[in-house]
């Protein structure tokens, strides 16, 4: 059963969302300082070799940032009398400009070494306690300000790359969809299941089915698999196949593991006997997989 820990309507519009939306934009690592800073105290860089900012895409992520807030923060340094000169992400500070936000989630940065700053993003990844679209954008973040490479993130937080490249796949969900991932009321695994439909409008009717009816992650999959498959006959997303009662109580407890766990889990029962496996992509993934199960001294 899916239950929402937080209203769609209290998420998104006027900044709502923004205030809180990333865990890793408070306190500070070595070389960088997490904060909320007004969008007025930032100025544009004048280096910026960059004038044009394609109108189309910025209209999407003005919609975006209205729509969830602003999840990648931008990176600043001190320019003095409380101002502050940007190093990164412009066009995310103009959208969040033209979307009327009053505060931005910014990463004040005390270094000018390139590889020290990304190690301190990657070292406040590995120990904050991020929702599944904190941590694609933060990981978005990463490779493409500071050219970090899939396999060195997997290898710094402790991640296959498969689980890399899946969670940066719900940065592709339209924002109606992420609104609700981000507020809990969506799991990542039902969210990854989603984009396997091909147009926004499949996947937020979707996403509506699965917190009205308390889909499983299984049966998201299967309303997926036959939307799929009817996808030029116009049949309703509602049709499912009809499993054993035993069937389907083991893939509800699948789906249980692998949203605890946050790796794929697979349940199968014999005749005699039953096994349960996990997947795990490294041997830090794996001390952590023990922690949670409680199986380290």
């Amino acid at each position: 059963m899916v239950e929402a820990r937080e209203s769609d309507e209290n998420v998104g519009r006027d900044g709502a969302w923004t205030n809180s939306v990333s865990r890793e934009t408070s306190g500070s690592v070595e070389g960088a300082e997490f904060r909320s800073i007004p969008v007025e105290a930032i100025v544009p860089n004048p280096r910026q070799p960059r004038q044009e900012f394609d109108e189309e895409h910025m209209d999407e992520l003005i919609h975006s940032i209205r729509e969830i807030g602003m999840l990648q923060p931008v990176v600043v340094r001190p320019a003095g009398a409380g101002l502050y000169e940007l190093v990164m992400g412009e066009r995310r500070w103009r959208a969040s400009k033209a979307a009327d936000l009053e505060t931005v989630p910014a990463i004040v940065r005390m270094t000018k070494d390139d590889d020290l700053l990304r190690d301190a993003l990657l070292e406040n990844i590995h120990r904050s306690q991020l929702n599944p679209l904190e941590e694609a954008a933060a990981y978005r973040q990463l490779l493409d300000d500071f050219n970090c490479t899939q396999d060195e993130l997997a290898e710094r937080i402790g991640r296959s790359r498969p689980q890399i490249s899946n969670t940066l796949r719900l940065m592709k969900l339209p924002p109606a969809v992420q609104r609700r991932v981000a507020a809990g009321v969506l799991s990542s695994g039902h969210a990854r299941a989603l984009l396997g439909l091909k147009s926004s409008e499949q996947m937020e009717q979707l996403a509506g089915r699965i917190v009205a009816e308390g889909l499983s992650v299984r049966a998201t999959e299967e309303a997926v698999t036959l939307a799929q498959r009817d996808q030029g006959a116009g049949e309703d997303l509602g049709r499912e196949r009809t499993k054993s009662p035993r069937v389907q109580q083991l893939e509800e407890f699948s789906d249980a593991l692998t949203d605890r766990l946050d790796t794929q889990v697979k349940i199968t029962l014999g005749a005699k006997k039953g096994r349960i496996a996990i997947d795990f992509g490294s041997i830090d993934d794996l001390h952590r997989l023990m922690d949670m199960i409680g199986s380290r001294d």
